[in-house]
């Protein structure tokens, strides 16, 4: 398992242990997502997600060395899967009270996909935003729990959503795209 480094994308994503549930109900996904607004804001942007019952996907990059803290960097190295850690410990730890479970709730290691391309980042993007459709859980256009909706909105999100609609040309390209690629877009280790 690679490191992460600073200033590189990356495609994130786990599933639940033995491909069970992670989100048993709207909250769990809510707090999931402020978790991650603690947490992984402090190291990285995010520029896509999605939510599923059993597994996620981040589209995120890391930030640049000098725009992260301190408390991540020791001995010449930057920490930065712990912020990962701290996140799913924390979520681990309230799923299991509320579930009146023990142990460990997620696949042992997150996986992480470095992005090295524009046309894979955009790849990412589509199969990210669409998940919800692969998956056949719902249309992605009315999925609650990605980054779809804030995406194409004008409300105030965390997702760098201008870069996003940005390299997708326009608003309209993006959705063309999206709908047009969501059947035949194909991830590599993907999380299925």
């Amino acid at each position: 398992m690679t490191n992460l480094e600073p200033d590189t994308f990356y495609h994130i994503f786990n599933r639940g242990n033995n491909k069970e549930l992670i989100f048993f109900n709207d909250e769990n996904y809510n707090y999931f997502l402020r978790l991650v607004k603690k947490h992984i804001s402090e190291i990285a942007e995010i520029y896509s997600y999605c939510l599923l019952p059993n597994h996620f996907h981040f589209l995120i990059k890391t930030k640049e060395i000098n725009n992260i803290s301190e408390k991540y960097k020791k001995d010449n190295i930057v920490l930065l899967h712990q912020p990962f850690s701290n996140l799913f410990n924390a979520y681990t730890k309230a799923i299991n009270k509320q579930e009146n479970r023990t142990g460990s709730l997620f696949q042992k290691h997150f996986k992480r996909i470095e992005i090295k391309s524009t046309e894979q980042l955009l790849n990412t993007i589509i199969y990210i935003n669409t998940n919800s459709s692969h998956h056949s859980l719902m249309d992605y256009k009315q999925y609650p729990f990605s980054s779809y909706k804030a995406l194409i909105s004008d409300k105030e999100t965390l997702i760098k959503r201008n870069y996003v609609i940005e390299i997708f040309d326009d608003l309209s390209n993006f959705k063309f795209m999206l709908n047009y690629k969501k059947d035949s877009i194909e991830i590599e280790n993907s999380v299925e």
